[in-house]
């Protein structure tokens, strides 16, 4: 019978810890350099990082947050999002860019590089294909709210609009899917996703993946 991973709110770490998780610092090889926005030259959000598992690699995924809504960084191919599949070993916390310049003093205390704080996960394998029929009966078996679901490993993905898979820019396929991504609870560690999900895809021949949200 085949059956849906959850990923659920399972608590804080340390920035750096070699886990799957929401926000910290990505790991990456040595001379990795922060990525960019393609349309506004600044520096990329770093979201999350995904341990694959059989030695797959680690997915870490950025994401625009200079000017919400402005650089597409909902879209696959627009450059306002990065995602990467590095080896599984030999990675390093990676170092965020200097802080760009800024005239407004409201938005001294808003880092556009970092979420405010790490969101570890627990894998919950719960049975049935469907993504939203796993989150609801996790959350009724378990007492906690929806909310702490904070997407899937594998399986299918639950588009909330219609299926944008994309396709490897080296050898022209369709990416399978990796994970599905939500904003979760705390507004310290929710990415702007506009109140949406988040998708993430790699072709492991090619070692290329890609990002994208739906609202």
């Amino acid at each position: 019978m085949s059956a849906t991973t959850l990923l659920i709110h399972d608590g804080s770490a340390a920035p750096d810890a070699p886990v799957t998780r929401i926000g910290g610092l990505p790991l990456a090889p040595a001379g990795t350099d922060w990525p960019t926005c393609t349309a506004c030259s600044g520096p990329l959000q770093f979201i999350a990082q995904l341990v694959l598992d059989g030695g797959r690699g680690v997915l870490a995924v950025f994401m625009c947050a200079n000017d919400p809504g402005s650089c597409q960084e909902w879209s696959a191919t627009s450059g306002g999002n990065r995602a990467f599949l590095f080896p599984p070993d030999g990675l390093a916390p990676l170092p965020p860019p200097a802080l760009p310049a800024t005239e407004d003093e409201e938005d001294d205390d808003e880092d556009v590089r970092l979420l405010g704080a790490v969101r570890t996960v627990e894998r919950v394998t719960v049975a049935g294909p469907e993504y939203e029929a796993a989150a609801k009966a996790w959350s009724e078996r378990s007492g906690r709210p929806r909310g702490q679901v904070l997407g899937q490993l594998g399986g299918a993905a639950d588009w909330l609009q219609y299926d944008e898979t994309p396709d490897c820019t080296d050898c022209g396929r369709p990416m399978a899917f990796v994970a599905q991504l939500e904003e979760g609870p705390d507004p310290l560690t929710a990415p702007n996703f506009g109140s949406g999900s988040a998708y993430a895809h790699a072709c492991a021949p090619c070692g290329r993946a890609a990002f994208l949200w739906q609202c």
